[in-house]
């Protein structure tokens, strides 16, 4: 089995606890492409097989998110799962449609931002959240990112609540965009809860749940009834077909040469009947060399 499935990760459980259980399953090599946080929900792409080789092209990718945040209080990790260290007002015109709307339009476009203490980034070899449980300061140099879209979903104003459609560039921290936004609407805030709608071309619509896995008559063969197959994940990439001669010269690793433009390629090669799926390649500078074979 060689492919891709999307999760819709339920909250409460790690990335990791779904690669062991769809392992266990198909008894393949099993990664993921964008690590949600245990308290998040949404699209988790889950990769199986030869459709591991493909994290490096799933990786850099843009990604839509639901996030409600809570306004007026202030938590030790920036969302839920942590503990209320500030409390203030939030004023009344603030919760107005209008006012947030505005303030929400500041934070459209390339911008710098600051990472939350307790996320996974490294600094002197030790992860950030392993700074922030000790109690310990440190520097955290500001990343670059891009928020192309933040739409108003809902306004609670009796729970001083509100929920937001973000649309932004790999790296994006949404806990830190949610502590931001508080600010600028004069009071301070905290995530409530995330869920990923979707990440580059998988959108939570076409996802699969843990539960209709493990409830199915045979969970390998639901598994691979909803995989989407390497040929599919790159049918927009243009295709090369090989004959049988030089598909043996590019499965032995020679390199070829070809006057097509750089990038990924969809590999077929010439049968009696109908041309059948190899795998990838890419050229580079006029020579085509073997990615992911199938």
């Amino acid at each position: 089995m060689n492919g891709i499935i999307l999760i819709n990760k339920e909250k409460n459980i790690t990335s990791h606890d779904i690669v062991y259980k769809i392992k266990k399953i198909v008894n393949e090599k099993v990664g993921h492409a964008g690590t949600l946080d245990p308290m998040a929900t949404g699209g988790l792409p889950i990769l199986i097989g030869k459709g591991t080789l493909c994290s490096k092209y799933l990786i850099n990718h843009d990604k839509i998110y639901e996030t409600t945040i809570q306004l007026g209080k202030k938590s030790d990790t920036a969302d839920g799962e942590g503990k209320i260290i500030e409390e203030k007002e939030v004023k009344e015109d603030n919760l107005k449609e209008e006012k947030i709307k505005s303030v929400l339009k500041k934070f459209i476009g390339k911008q710098e931002q600051i990472p939350p203490m307790y996320s996974a980034i490294k600094i002197n070899g030790k992860k950030l959240y392993e700074y922030a449980r000790k109690g310990e300061k440190v520097e955290i140099k500001p990343r670059n990112i891009e928020i192309y879209s933040l739409d108003l979903l809902n306004i609670d104003e009796k729970e001083q609540q509100i929920t937001l459609k973000v649309s932004c560039s790999k790296g994006t921290y949404i806990r830190s965009l949610c502590e931001d936004i508080s600010k600028s609407l004069d009071t301070v805030g905290y995530m409530l809860n995330l869920n990923r709608l979707k990440v580059d071309r998988f959108d939570i619509s076409k996802s699969i749940t843990m539960q209709e896995i493990e409830n199915s008559d045979n969970s390998y063969e639901f598994i691979n009834k909803n995989l989407i197959t390497i040929e599919e994940l790159f049918k927009e990439s243009d295709e090369i077909v090989l004959d049988s001669r030089k598909l043996s010269l590019f499965l032995n690793g020679v390199k070829l040469t070809s006057n097509k433009k750089d990038g990924v390629y969809r590999i077929y090669v010439n049968t009696d009947a109908n041309k059948k799926f190899i795998g990838l390649g890419i050229i580079s500078n006029g020579i085509l060399k073997r990615d992911v074979i199938c």
